[in-house]
């Protein structure tokens, strides 16, 4: 069960705006992430999606606006300063290291260390731990991350992201060119992650999977808000209508033809 959500969200964007010389890529975005959820964010290509995540994780900085953690106003400069106030971020690339094992990967740049030498033990120890709690099932910690599925690869980089106890993790296009089953596993994963009272900030293209684990949408059009729907309470297709900024699509005809049929 989520956790109650607090009187302040624990990542808010106000009136963030982003330019790259001519191009405005956002304007005035106003996004709330309370503990405990997840947040879609969805949009078409060019809607401003990656800026926005690459400027809560500090890979941009906003020209104006303010981007407040539980309840102030913080100022993020670099990634660093991003992680360092609990927000994890896990790209579409992944950068898992294909020649290093599951355990190599976790701690990857975190490495822990006894007497100035790397404790694999403890390091082994702690990955099934993690894993365990977040039940991820691989064969072992101790395989190279080549012999993994595409979805397991992406689950065991989520779980690295977790490995320095964020509150906010950003999901990139997680289960693209995923099948089915690996979509499946990598979707349970970030209910878990919700249940566990993380915030979770997931950004695709698929309308299944958003309305499957979301539990409010934030729709970006040409850099800026259009809309925020209560995923319980709003159909696919106005949140495709939002996404396009037209009413009339081959979606809802398709819908309005369907409800014709049942008069």
């Amino acid at each position: 069960m989520a956790t109650a959500t607090p009187a302040h969200p624990v990542l808010a964007l106000r009136g963030v705006s982003k330019r790259f010389g001519a191009v405005q890529a956002l304007t005035d975005i106003e996004l709330e992430v309370h503990t405990g959820e997840v947040v879609a964010l969805v949009g078409d290509n060019g809607a401003g999606k990656s800026t926005l995540v690459k400027t809560i994780a500090g890979v941009n900085q906003p020209d104006a606006g303010v981007i407040e953690w539980e309840g102030h106003e913080v100022s993020i400069h670099r990634p660093q300063d991003a992680q360092h106030l609990g927000v994890a971020t896990v790209y579409q690339d992944l950068a898992l290291c294909d020649n290093l094992d599951v355990v190599g990967n976790l701690f990857l740049g975190r490495e822990l260390k006894r007497f100035g030498v790397l404790d694999e033990v403890e390091m082994e120890k702690r990955s099934r731990t993690l894993l365990d709690t977040l039940s991820i099932r691989i064969p072992s910690v101790r395989i190279p991350i080549a012999s993994l599925s595409g979805g397991q690869r992406q689950v065991v980089a989520i779980a690295r992201s977790l490995i320095g106890s964020p509150k906010v993790v950003i999901l990139d296009e997680p289960t693209a060119a995923l099948g089915v089953e690996q979509t499946a596993q990598v979707l349970d994963l970030v209910e878990r992650l919700r249940g566990q009272g993380l915030g979770v900030i997931l950004i695709s293209h698929n309308m299944a999977d958003v309305m499957a684990v979301a539990d409010r949408v934030a729709v970006l059009r040409l850099g800026r808000n259009n809309g925020v729907f209560e995923r319980r309470s709003t159909t696919q297709e106005e949140i495709i209508s939002a996404i396009t900024g037209a009413t009339d699509n081959a979606v809802t005809r398709r819908q309005a033809r369907g409800t014709e049929g049942t008069q």
